[in-house]
Order: C-alpha cells, then structure tokens, then sequence
C-alpha cells in the first residue's frame, strides 16, 4: 500500500525458526537448481497485491546470486487445509522442492469452514508426508486481521476471537510436534500494530482480512531474513542482516 511511512520492521526476534534448513542449505552450496513451492489459500495466490511467492523469488536470487532459484505458486484463493491437502501429491510432491511453505489457517476462522482442531488435524498428517520425504518445511499461520475477530456486520465477535487465538495456538503445536519452521506470521502483524501501524496500512479495507502491498512486502522481508539466518553462510551468499 502506497502511503505508509513506517519503515518495514521484520523483528527477527520473532520470526527466527528453531530448525536447520538442511536441504535448502545443501542446495544452495552446490549451486543446483533450486525450487520452492507455496501452497496456501489468497496470501499464496494474491489478492490485489504481489504474493509473496513472486516477491521471495526476487529477494532470494538477490541473496544467493547465481543460483536458480524458483518459486513456485500453489496458491488458490478460499482454500484452507483440508482441500489443499488433496493436491499435494500434484502441486507439492511432485516438484521435489527443496522447501514448501505451507500458508494455513485463515479461512477457516474467516469463512467459518472448519473448527482450529480439524485444521491442526490435517495439517499435522500433511507435514508427515512432506517429513517423510525430504523436504525443509516452513509453515506459516494465519494473518493478524480485524475479519478474524469481527462478525460480518463489523463488531467484536468473541467467539470468533477465541478460535483465532486457538488457531495460533494450535498451529504451533503442530509444527513443534512435526518438529518443522513455524514463520509466526500472527505475532508478527499483530507487533506491528503494538508498534503503532495502522489496521489501514496492513489489511484491506474492503473485506478486512487480506493484506495490503506493504504488509505483504515486510512479511516477505521477514520471511526472507528468517531463511537467511536458518541457512547461513553460503558461497556468495549475501550475509543475514
């Protein structure tokens, strides 16, 4: 979104992953041809904006010159877990992808599609079979967005609060116990906002729920730098910083 002054904060005191990325890591030593695939609903697909996807691309050819870099987009808009697990032997396995990042858990709070319980189900069953086969994995929460704690007409909707903050929760279980990334993009957003942001300046005003261009391009920003740091020091790699 044009217009916003604040500089892109991307606290890496909350998005830095516990976990290696081994293979990201192998393939960027050996200066291979290198592909990640995003899988998620509208944060993937884009909605008004440049997705993330498109944007990671560009900032990691920038970081690792000389390096192919890929990222591919598997996103389709008002998808949530469970139909994006079903297309994963063909949008997620068969690329045999260095890293996935997985976007989950806002439709269904948003579009009231399933309960966070269900959601933490499927999503602990898809990171067994991505585990099982290799790739690094990082997966990213919901956004911090008013739709998630308003009814339609506008108001504070406890109910809806309530399984928001399950959703985080949940979520984070689940990559803990599968032992993957989590990028807290929940926690990250909702720093912004401590740190004075405007909800104008990070959601869309007209359904209050998808990201603006500069909340899309600092989430990137920060999702960038955690990858870097998890990497670390490769051949011509630019330093994480």
């Amino acid at each position: 979104m044009t217009g916003v002054s604040q500089p892109c904060n991307p606290h890496p005191d909350i998005v830095t992953f516990k976990q290696p990325l081994k293979k990201l890591t192998e393939s960027l030593e050996r200066r291979r041809k290198i592909k990640i695939v995003a899988i998620g609903s509208s944060s993937v697909a884009g909605e008004g904006v440049i997705p993330f996807p498109a944007r990671l691309e560009l900032a990691l050819r920038s970081r690792y010159p000389g390096r192919m870099i890929d990222v591919i987009n598997r996103g389709i808009g008002g998808q949530e877990a469970p139909e994006e697990l079903t297309r994963f032997q063909d949008d997620v396995i068969a690329e045999d992808a260095a890293l996935v990042v997985w976007q989950v858990g806002t439709n269904a709070i948003y579009r009231s599609l399933y309960e966070p319980s269900v959601v933490a189900g499927i999503v602990a069953t898809g990171l067994s079979w991505l585990k099982g086969l290799g790739p690094d994995v990082i997966l990213m929460d919901l956004q911090y967005a008013p739709a998630l704690f308003e009814d339609d007409k506008g108001n504070p909707d406890p109910n809806k609060a309530e399984k928001t903050r399950e959703m985080e929760s949940r979520l984070a279980d689940v990559a803990q116990q599968a032992e993957v990334n989590l990028f807290r993009r929940f926690k990250l957003m909702e720093q912004w906002v401590k740190d004075g942001m405007n909800w104008e300046d990070l959601i869309s005003k007209s359904d209050r729920v998808h990201m603006t261009e500069w909340s899309t391009a600092c989430v990137t920003t920060a999702l960038d730098l955690a990858i870097a740091r998890a990497v670390g020091s490769v051949p011509g790699g630019l330093p994480a910083v």
